[in-house]
């Protein structure tokens, strides 16, 4: 059988068939979670980005988290990592709040010797530089892949994995981690080892709908929710709300004539993300866009009235957490951004 692709080819005539009113376009939004590249599949750099941000949603700044773009191609191996922060703050640099922060790469295998890497990314990103992330994504089944370079098996169990996750810790900076439901333990594993470390889990902690899990398995929904439940007892772990484009997730809006609109979106995604507020509660629970990986779906005006549908039930405290505080307070933005 063959893998699934990581992501759907982004086809702009196709999105432009559906264009909503906007939902509530006065809440400030922290879009906690995108992309950046320029790549022979398709382009999303800072003019891509401004252009979905811009959009109707009162997006006041983004989040750009690796995903291989521009590294070097000479020196250590370690090192390499560096090319991207430097290539997102130039392509970016007309734009102070998009991104207003960088999660970045660096090799956690190398244990504690990372160190010397996290201090030259944050002095490479002059105060930039708010997490890190690894591509730790693994099952066993070839067909569930997000990533055209998947994790290698157990990675979030090594000691030298454990020893990297700890300078992430020392030097102040988050974790975020892509891990499918089947990794879950492991994360938990991790999170009661190192409690000083910061830990976001992305996508809605990777609920699968494809390969030997059916999105309308309740077994499957069961696993992941229970693996989940114990991970938000831990309170070092955050999660953020999103993803739900992703071919692994097994949605395939992408097959249909036209594209989603927002009610069905909500609709869609309500068992999830109902799930992810009754363990983490708003505090703990931030929205993201995933874009342009998700955009293959669905458009990101459509994807924030989605997002905004399903937190319709809140109050205003609690709807800010999700659009914009919490995702500030983890990675320690100005919160005079979103309230000025």
């Amino acid at each position: 059988m063959v893998a699934a692709s990581p992501h759907f080819k982004v086809r702009t005539d196709w999105l432009q068939q559906v264009r909503e009113e906007v939902i509530d376009p006065g809440q400030p939004i922290f879009d906690c979670h995108h992309h950046l590249w320029d790549r022979p599949e398709g382009r999303y750099r800072a003019a891509e980005l401004a252009e979905d941000v811009h959009d109707g949603h009162d997006i006041r700044a983004s989040l750009y988290v690796q995903c291989r773009t521009g590294y070097l191609e000479e020196g250590p191996e370690a090192m390499r990592p560096l090319g991207e922060v430097h290539t997102i703050l130039d392509w970016c640099q007309a734009q102070p709040f998009l991104p207003v922060g960088l999660v970045a790469f660096a090799d956690l295998q190398l244990g504690d010797s990372v160190r010397p890497v996290l201090e030259a990314l944050e002095a490479a990103g002059n105060g930039r530089i708010v997490g890190v992330r690894n591509t730790t994504a693994w099952h066993p089944d070839p067909v569930v892949r997000s990533n055209p370079r998947p994790a290698p098996e157990g990675l979030l169990r090594t000691r030298s994995f454990l020893e990297g996750a700890r300078a992430v810790a020392k030097a102040g900076l988050c974790l975020d981690i892509w891990a499918y439901q089947n990794q879950l333990a492991e994360v938990l594993a991790l999170a009661r080892a190192v409690p000083e470390l910061n830990i976001v889990l992305d996508h809605c902690g990777g609920p699968l709908g494809i390969g030997p899990c059916r999105m309308d398995d309740p077994d499957s929904f069961a696993d992941w929710r229970n693996a989940l439940a114990d991970l938000a007892a831990e309170p070092n772990v955050m999660i953020k709300i999103g993803g739900f484009g992703l071919s692994v997730m097994g949605y395939r809006y992408a097959d249909a004539a036209c594209p989603p609109q927002s009610d069905r979106l909500a609709d869609d995604w309500r068992p999830h993300v109902e799930t992810c507020l009754d363990l983490f509660g708003s505090g703990r629970a931030m929205f993201e866009s995933n874009f342009p990986v998700d955009k293959g779906q669905f458009s990101y005006r459509t994807l924030w009235n989605a997002f905004k549908r399903l937190a319709s039930g809140c109050d205003a405290w609690d709807r800010d957490n999700l659009f914009w505080r919490t995702a500030a307070r983890c990675y320690g933005i100005d919160e005079t951004v979103f309230t000025t």
